[in-house]
């Protein structure tokens, strides 16, 4: 019968000790503690992989706490870096009907009302609509390896003939702008979801109006694998 090293045993028990153990406690952390802890199990899982292939159980404990410290401090500073941005965007959008919210794939989501961003069956950017994306921009400059998504949607008024062209040409005009105020048009992408997407019913004026927006999404990349102990 097949047996399995000790070095395979420990390897397997540290991988699911994080697997288990992480999803009881980061439920009770801080945004920038749970992506520390990620960045720990990711470094310590890897690191106790390549230690054990090296260095056989002993290894493993090397490389899962070598592994650990390493994912940790590089979870702990995208962590940070990502809450320093949304809490500028907050700040930008302060007052202007503007959601920050931050989704599940630890992206910053901004959700720009009707009425302030496009006027009906248009695509030019209002005044007031200006202002806020001015702010962004300048945050945007100032995190300059985070990418964008821009995403328009309509109401259900018309035809999907008129309604995904119109939808598309809304992020286009807000990426078009962005990149006016020294945002690299390299680091866009746009896409339009007509009405296929409505976040409310298009039973009323004020439910239609809700489901013309603008969504943009900013995305910092991934933190860097930790680097693993030499062989």
């Amino acid at each position: 019968m097949y047996k399995k090293s000790p070095s395979k045993i420990l390897v397997s028990s540290i991988l699911v000790a994080f697997s288990l153990g992480g999803c009881s406690m980061l439920s009770d952390m801080t945004k920038t503690q749970q992506d520390t802890a990620k960045g720990a199990g990711i470094g310590a899982a890897g690191g106790a992989v390549v230690g054990a292939v090296a260095g056989g159980t002993k290894g493993a404990v090397i490389g899962a706490a070598v592994g650990g410290v390493a994912g940790g401090v590089v979870g702990n500073v995208w962590s940070k870096r990502m809450q320093a941005q949304k809490k500028q965007m907050e700040e930008a959008t302060a007052g202007t009907g503007v959601a920050v919210t931050q989704t599940p794939d630890n992206r910053l989501k901004l959700d720009i009302p009707s009425d302030i961003s496009f006027d009906v069956g248009r695509a030019n950017i209002k005044p007031n609509f200006r202002a806020v994306l001015d702010t962004f921009a300048k945050g945007l400059v100032d995190n300059p390896t985070s990418t964008v998504t821009i995403i328009g949607h309509t109401d259900s008024s018309g035809s999907d003939a008129v309604n995904n062209p119109l939808s598309f040409n809304r992020a286009v005009a807000a990426r078009d702008y962005l990149a006016t105020r020294g945002v690299a048009l390299t680091r866009f992408a746009i896409d339009g979801r007509g009405s296929r997407e409505p976040i409310a019913a298009n039973d009323t004026a004020a439910n239609k109006a809700k489901n013309r927006r603008v969504e943009i999404f900013v995305a910092e990349p991934a933190p860097a694998k930790a680097a693993q102990p030499a062989t």
